[in-house]
């Protein structure tokens, strides 16, 4: 694990980094476990306190830019200098990582299952979604697709995505919730049209045969598309693709299916972790930060939808109105999702021995 002690940075911050997308993306994935000290003050010998935020790979950039603000409000509120660390990686990875001792202060993911997981192992509370606002989660997205320019295939929906000649990228559903996602916003696609279990079952299993090519998480997806030129779409979160769109709008599209699933990002303090280090106050009011306005302009500004009215009303423009339908609506909710479609020897793992 490694450092880097930036200055406070405006909210519009991220476009520097995206701006090395295209080319430091595939270096970014070099690193399993990537961490960054942040503080609104100049390095320091000894910080008062120090956080680390467990999270997503694609949510990077994202909290980076929270971050610093959160540091300064800390600051200006207490007196005490906070370092945040972030580390990252495909979701359901990280999770496990969390699981098997690696001392996240809180955890920020893209699945409620990973944090259900967690709950299992005693170190967040069985009810964790109920101590924050809107199911514990800040934040949300959807599922959709990257084209390249000219959608020379096509591509405007779930069905397309079965065709023969398409090749589609995708991350590991059993590593990473940006895979899970799109596994279930095509399983439940089928369903919602009126389609039965077994006609689900035989569209994805159709679409698994697209997939040249399993990475371990949804970064690791985007480079196997953009960088590596591999495949014809590339499914991820909507988040993911209007950030390349920004920095590569030119050799790619955007394309929203009729319909697609909600994804929403949950979040959890760290009980066993917080308590015994004494940072309990800091890591819960860290996790409340991220519903104020400042923060959720900065989530709006990375293209994940907020839950603030007022900055859903401010960036309207910036996400499109799409059907959404839930995992619980659909599959009876996250833990029997992941019981029937991605424990060993599920669903997923049937299909997949189909390729």
């Amino acid at each position: 694990m490694f450092t880097i002690s930036i200055a406070r940075r405006s909210g519009d911050a991220f476009r520097a980094p995206l701006r090395r997308l295209g080319t430091r993306l595939g270096g970014l994935l070099g690193v399993a476990v990537t961490a960054f000290a942040l503080s609104a003050v100049a390095p320091q010998a000894h910080a008062d306190t120090t956080l680390l935020n467990v999270s997503y790979d694609v949510a990077r950039e994202l909290f980076k830019d929270i971050n610093p603000g959160f540091i300064a409000d800390w600051k200006k509120t207490t007196g005490e200098t906070l370092i945040i660390n972030q580390s990252h990686g495909g979701s359901s990875k990280q999770a496990r990582a969390v699981a098997d001792g690696l001392e996240a202060s809180v955890v920020t993911m893209n699945q409620a299952n990973d944090i259900d997981m967690l709950a299992d192992r005693g170190l967040v509370p069985a009810d964790w979604a109920k101590k924050f606002p809107n199911n514990a989660a800040p934040f949300y997205s959807t599922m959709v697709f990257l084209v390249r320019k000219g959608n020379p295939k096509g591509i405007k929906d779930w069905d397309d995505l079965v065709k023969p000649d398409v090749k589609v990228i995708i991350p590991n559903p059993k590593t990473a919730g940006n895979g899970r996602y799109t596994y279930l916003a095509a399983w439940g696609s089928v369903i919602k049209k009126g389609g039965t279990e077994e006609q689900a079952r035989e569209a994805v299993t159709r679409l698994f045969k697209n997939v040249p090519i399993l990475d371990a998480g949804g970064r690791a997806a985007t480079t196997t598309f953009t960088q590596r030129q591999i495949g014809d779409v590339l499914v991820t979160f909507e988040n993911e693709v209007q950030l390349v769109r920004k920095e590569m709008g030119d050799n790619f599209e955007i394309v929203y299916p009729s319909m697609s699933i909600l994804a929403e990002s949950p979040v959890a303090v760290v009980d066993k972790v917080v308590d015994r280090r004494g940072i309990r106050k800091q890591a819960t009011a860290y996790l409340q930060y991220l519903y104020s306005e400042p923060a959720q302009e900065i989530i709006a500004q990375h293209f994940f939808r907020p839950r603030s009215a007022a900055v859903a009303k401010k960036y309207a423009a910036s996400f499109k109105p799409i059907t959404l339908f839930t995992v619980d609506e659909v599959f009876g909710g996250w833990k029997n999702a992941q019981k029937r479609h991605f424990d060993d020897g599920g669903e997923f793992d049937r299909i997949y021995q189909k390729k």
